[in-house]
């Protein structure tokens, strides 16, 4: 079994990514210093999976604790990099630890990568390098505009960084993944999306105002042009997502050019409304939330979602699950924590 080095592998998308990898054949290693995870979420994913995993406690910055990772685990045949400082707002507000972690860890892992000889990098990116597009639905040939975000703006850096490594003959081959916006959680209701404190995404803070930990959800801003003034965004279960993931470790494993590097959009290629998504989980869940219209968020962009043609084309993936199974699993989640 190749092994499967997954950074910051305790985290919402990463833990599912660990699960998708272990059920496709691979063998996963897990690394993450919980700076923004919970170790209960190892439990989960030893439910699902029936085995536990190797796990590395430590931060991608840190270049001596990833050597020892590398030797501790042997032969890597590739790593997925998820490990990353992802809120939007916080970003706002200390841009200097988004530059310092997000584009440090990276640099870190490609030297670490290099030394050890793991050829195999799939990227954690994000739609937001795109700013706020021309046009919906986005390709991937739209350019990378300025973005309002310093998380946005690591993504960016990160996507050149590993372009230009790879374009220099470092031999590793590389994928980014363009999330559009992952929600959800697996179908056992053993892991799902566990924000530390207050949520940043609408879901986390969908599902626990309906439990009745938050007050009232806010819809941020009513007056963009879109059909219901809300914004407009790609929801994509965290499930399918995962699998995207495996889909790229066995698309670069496939391509015989040494220099290959690759992006790639991850959605489902509609969009849906900040309040369609309110709606959806009422009636898909069978309860009423308690929300009100709020004043517009700053960094918040008017709509976005996925042109996925490329992608389930060359990778062979497309995402599956709806928006309604989505949110459903997202409260089973909710509910399996409440009784926690």
């Amino acid at each position: 079994m190749k092994k499967i080095l997954i950074t910051g592998g305790a985290g919402f998308i990463g833990s599912h990514t660990v699960v998708a990898v272990h059920q496709s054949g691979y063998q996963p290693v897990i690394v993450d210093n919980f700076s923004n995870s919970e170790k209960s979420v190892l439990n989960g994913i030893e439910k699902i999976c029936g085995r536990a995993f190797p796990l590395h406690e430590g931060d991608c910055v840190d270049a001596p604790f990833m050597r020892s990772v590398f030797k501790a685990e042997g032969e890597i045949a590739g790593v997925i990099h998820f490990a990353a400082y992802k809120s939007v707002n916080e970003s706002l507000e200390q841009p200097a630890k988004y530059y310092k972690n997000n584009i440090g860890s990276l640099l870190t892992l490609l030297d670490v990568m290099q030394e050890f000889k793991s050829p195999l990098l799939v990227f954690s990116s994000s739609c937001t390098v795109y700013g706020d597009p021309d046009e919906c639905p986005v390709t991937e040939a739209a350019p990378m505009k300025e973005t309002p975000t310093p998380y946005g703006k690591t993504k960016q850096i990160c996507e050149n960084i590993i372009r230009d490594v790879v374009a220099s003959g470092r031999d590793i081959k590389g994928v980014a993944l363009r999330y559009f916006n992952p929600i959800g959680a697996h179908p056992t209701g053993f892991i799902g999306e566990l924000p530390i404190g207050v949520p940043n995404n609408l879901v986390p803070y969908v599902t626990q105002t309906a439990a009745g930990i938050r007050d009232r959800l806010t819809v941020f801003g009513d007056d963009y042009g879109t059909p219901d003034g809300s914004c407009v965004r790609d929801f994509i279960h965290v499930v399918d997502l995962a699998e995207a993931h495996v889909k790229a470790l066995d698309y670069l494993q496939g391509v015989k050019e040494p220099r290959c590097y690759e992006v790639f959009n991850c959605g489902t290629g509609h969009g849906h409304s900040v309040k369609e998504v309110v709606e959806t989980f009422e009636k898909a869940n069978g309860l009423k939330l308690n929300y009100k219209i709020g004043p517009r968020r700053p960094g918040d962009i008017e709509q976005v979602y996925a042109n996925t043609d490329r992608v389930n084309a060359l990778m062979n993936w497309k995402s599956k699950l709806s928006l309604d199974q989505a949110l459903k699993d997202a409260w089973n989640w909710q509910k399996m924590l409440n009784k926690k």
